[in-house]
């Protein structure tokens, strides 16, 4: 894992700073006060950023899903174009910031990226929207993982939204040291178990692409295994799947241990499966006959490891 600060994109109201429509903000101390211990801000406001002012009139989107305007809800003036400017603009820039992430404020016109109000006529509304510079910039970046602040309240969302974007610093790690095939079939070998816990089906399809990586151009094999594997870890990892992981784990060591010792582990993973314990339980058992046993296939696997301890996230999935 490297320990260079991740560069992420924020909605700046979400650090604190009073760039909302009502001058206030919606700072969160989770992003604030813990993840901001391991990652680099790189603020956005593509509102104040168009010019638009604080204070502002509210705004909404009005007409059609896929190609919405963007009007004030008093005056009914139309922002679109401002928005659409200095989102091209903007969009640029961040393509030199080596993103490796972005959380953006829910629910809102510009930055929200699922369930937006979309206004139509008769006063009808639907939740089908996605903010304005929201969906330009997921279209641009597609395997950049994105978030809502507001989700980032459930513990499982949380633990994937930060796994990935660990993940995906280390696959532009790879792919600026020249992502090499031999390299690539280092960094499909350590996340084998990562992969395992979320889309095995997504994963034997990626060994065969790294089986067959000498039928591709490099940067061809690299872009293609980047999409499966991005793909893959958006799928949530289930309690079943990390069951299957652990035991697949333990089949390493188990000959090596006395029966209490292997009954005590059984025991954890299944209480793990039953809801009784939480991940990093049967975890840290894993990980110390790891080490006890120095086996250096299952030390080596990112699955261990994805994201820094100190975060805890594992303690509540």
């Amino acid at each position: 894992m490297t320990t260079a600060p991740l560069r992420l994109g924020i909605s700046r109201c979400l650090l604190g700073d009073e760039v909302r429509f009502d001058g206030g903000h919606k700072q969160d101390k989770f992003l604030t006060e813990v993840l901001s211990q391991y990652v680099e801000w790189i603020p956005v406001c593509p509102e104040v950023e168009a010019g638009l002012g604080t204070p502002r009139e509210a705004m909404k989107l009005v007409g059609d899903v896929q190609k919405p305007r963007l009007m004030t809800i008093k005056s009914g003036t139309d922002h679109t174009h401002a928005l659409e400017t200095i989102t091209m603009n903007r969009i640029e820039q961040l393509k030199d910031m080596d993103l490796s992430g972005y959380v953006f404020k829910e629910g809102s016109p510009s930055c929200g990226i699922e369930r937006v109000r979309i206004y139509h006529e008769h006063g009808m509304v639907s939740r089908k929207g996605v903010g304005l510079f929201a969906r330009d910039f997921m279209e641009r970046f597609p395997l950049i993982p994105v978030e809502e602040e507001g989700r980032l309240c459930d513990p499982a969302l949380r633990e994937n939204f930060i796994e990935r974007i660990f993940c995906y610093r280390r696959w532009q790690n790879l792919v600026r040291s020249g992502g090499t095939r031999q390299a690539l079939v280092q960094f499909h070998t350590i996340h084998k178990y990562l992969l395992l816990a979320h889309h095995p089906q997504q994963y034997e399809l990626l060994g065969r692409l790294v089986g067959q990586a000498h039928q591709h151009r490099p940067k061809e094999l690299a872009r293609r295994y980047g999409e499966l594997f991005m793909e893959a870890l958006a799928v949530k990892a289930t309690v079943r799947k990390h069951v299957n992981v652990l035991q697949h784990m333990l089949g390493y060591f188990k000959a090596r241990l006395g029966a209490h010792e292997k009954a005590e582990l059984l025991g954890v993973i299944g209480d793990y499966h039953h809801g009784l314990t939480p991940l990093i339980v049967p975890l840290t058992l894993i990980k110390h006959y790891v080490q006890v046993f120095d086996v250096g296939y299952i030390r080596d696997q990112v699955y261990l490891n994805p994201h820094p301890k100190e975060l805890m996230l594992r303690n509540h999935v």
